[in-house]
Order: C-alpha cells, then sequence, then structure tokens
C-alpha cells in the first residue's frame, strides 16, 4: 500500500493503472485501524493492483473532491475515474475478494440504497451458489464471494459462526441466511 500526499499525487499515480484502490482512513481511529491493517494484508502479494492510501489528517484535499464525508472509506477508480466507495472496515477477506475481482460491483450507490456488506461463502461446484450469486447480481446487490473450498480458514470460521458446512451461506451485515432462501434474503437486503 502507497501512501500519497495529495490529490494531484493520487491522480496521478492512479492514471497508471487500470483499477486502483484509495483507502482514506484517520490515524487513531479504530475502524481506521482495522480497514488499514485488513486492505494491508488483502494486498500483500499482489502486485497487479494499485493500492493507495491517505491519512485525512494529513492529506486534506482528496476527500473533499468525491464528497467522502467518513472514514474510512475505500474508494475504487477505474482508468482514473471514481467508480464506487466502500465504507468502514472489512474482513480483510472481503478486501481480498474485491481487490482480485471477485466482487460483483454495479455502479455506486444505486437508486441512492445504502450499502450492506455481503458476502457469500460457496464453492465452484455448488449450482445454488451459481443461482443465489446470479440473484445477486440481477437485484444489483454488491457482494463479495468466498470460495470456501480454497479458504479453508474461511471455511472453519463459517461453521463456527453458522454451525452448518453446507453452502452457500450468505453474510448479510453479521447474519447468516444458509442456502438461497430468497425471502429472508429479500427481507435482509430491504429489496421488494
Amino acid at each position: 500500500m502507497e501512501k500519497v500526499i495529495s490529490h494531484v499525487d493520487f491522480t496521478t499515480k492512479a492514471a497508471q493503472n487500470d483499477k486502483s484502490f484509495l483507502l482514506l482512513y484517520k490515524t487513531g481511529n479504530e475502524q481506521s485501524q482495522c480497514a488499514f491493517k485488513n486492505l494491508e494484508e488483502a494486498g500483500s502479494g499482489t502486485k497487479t493492483t494499485a493500492i493507495f492510501a491517505a491519512d485525512v489528517a494529513e492529506v486534506r484535499d482528496i476527500h473533499t473532491n468525491y464528497g467522502i464525508s467518513s472514514v474510512p472509506s475505500l474508494l475504487i477508480f477505474e482508468k482514473g475515474k471514481f467508480v464506487n466507495v466502500v465504507k468502514g472496515c472489512q474482513e480483510n477477506t472481503y478486501y481480498k475478494a474485491l481487490l482480485d475481482n471477485a466482487i460483483y460491483q454495479p455502479s455506486a450507490n444505486v437508486e441512492g440504497k445504502p450499502s450492506k456488506r455481503v458476502t457469500v461463502y460457496s464453492t465452484p461446484t455448488c449450482s445454488w451458489c451459481n443461482t443465489l450469486k446470479s440473484w445477486l447480481q440481477k437485484n444489483h446487490v454488491h457482494y463479495a464471494d468466498i470460495d470456501i473450498s480454497a479458504d479453508e480458514r474461511a471455511a472453519q470460521e463459517l461453521v463456527k459462526r453458522s454451525g452448518q458446512q453446507g453452502v452457500p451461506q450468505t453474510d448479510i451485515n453479521g447474519e447468516i441466511v444458509v442456502g438461497f432462501d430468497q425471502n429472508r434474503l429479500k427481507n435482509l437486503l430491504g429489496l421488494q
């Protein structure tokens, strides 16, 4: 993760990449420290992704350019253009999926709906998992996709949280939905 010192510094560096991420944080803020640490862990070993960071207490001209009023906020840019923001501290598995393009992401704030933190735990051979992910995309829901067949630690954490080994399982702001229960998903996501 590379620190930037101004909006001009960031835009110059971001323009050199197809996709860039910028974490706006504040030193001494617990949520910011959490986001910084988890994003740094997720980005370790990633050489193809441009990840930048700016402390809003030191760099005061970035957040105003993008209308960001709270930290931590992870700004996402494609070809230098601001396309989305992820607010708050997320788990490093979420950030890893985001960096690896394993998250479906429509444009920022579709219909002004507040974003929910959604993580789908799945395996590549699970047909219900693919059905669930297609349904989420159709409904413009941002989500991280964690392949538990490739991440043993995530699989163990999931069993501890839900008591279930089967997939798909969906974490919506900390609440687990086992299987493809459309009514419960709609309710938790605030869909009609």
